[in-house]
């Protein structure tokens, strides 16, 4: 891999050796927004439970759309669920692990794109984004990583206030879209888009605190 040049590198996808998206069409008609969180990975060397990161997707639109993750360098890491589908105006949590921690590989970075295609095997594409990835090495000398850990876990209150925000933002991720018709529920529980997309960043914030902790 050619440092510092993510941009000449093929994208792959994982599970699908040589099947590269180099000189890809851009999309035609209507492009869709790819919304996603964070808007790059950043994986540790010494890290706990392994160099991981969760990334997640939102779909903005009223329909059904499926997704692909592709990479510049698909040995490097495991991608799960790196295709599938997400529902309408819903999100969906994609875990990337990195499975080649070691020093020739820190501060190296690579690029993952995600395509968002309409429903069906032959949808064309709607909207892609790219995101770069790097593995930074471990901020303690090796020789201190196998001593306990002292930094102290969440305190009871912080994690039901964190529970808690979890809760209003799954709420808010349920309930429907100001405009949207045909729902039962009054129209003060009808929510904006804009509302719906601070819910699934926060969402997503929160969920990177429990997998770090």
């Amino acid at each position: 891999m050619r440092r510092g040049a993510p941009q000449d590198q093929e994208l792959v996808g994982p599970g699908a050796p040589g099947r590269g998206s180099r000189g890809a069409p851009p999309p035609s008609g209507p492009v869709v927004p790819v919304l996603v969180f964070p808007p790059d990975l950043v994986f540790r060397a010494d890290q706990r439970s392994g160099p991981r990161q969760l990334l997640t997707l939102y779909n903005p639109t009223g329909a059904a759309l499926r997704f692909r993750v592709l990479c510049t360098a698909p040995d490097k890491y495991t991608v799960f669920d790196a295709e599938g589908y997400v529902k309408p105006h819903s999100c969906i949590d994609i875990v990337i692990r990195h499975v080649a921690p070691t020093a020739s590989h820190y501060d190296v970075q690579d690029r993952f794109r995600i395509e968002l295609f309409e429903e069906g095997a032959e949808g064309r594409v709607l909207g892609r984004k790219d995101i770069t990835s790097v593995l930074r090495a471990p901020a303690y000398p090796l020789e201190l990583q196998g001593q306990p850990d002292s930094t102290p876990q969440l305190a009871t209150s912080s994690f039901l206030l964190f529970l808690l925000t979890g809760i209003v933002s799954v709420a808010f991720l349920l309930l429907p879209l100001q405009d949207e018709l045909g729902s039962q529920l009054p129209q003060i529980l009808h929510v904006s888009l804009g509302q719906k997309l601070v819910a699934a960043y926060i969402l997503g914030l929160l969920t990177m605190v429990f997998i770090r902790t």
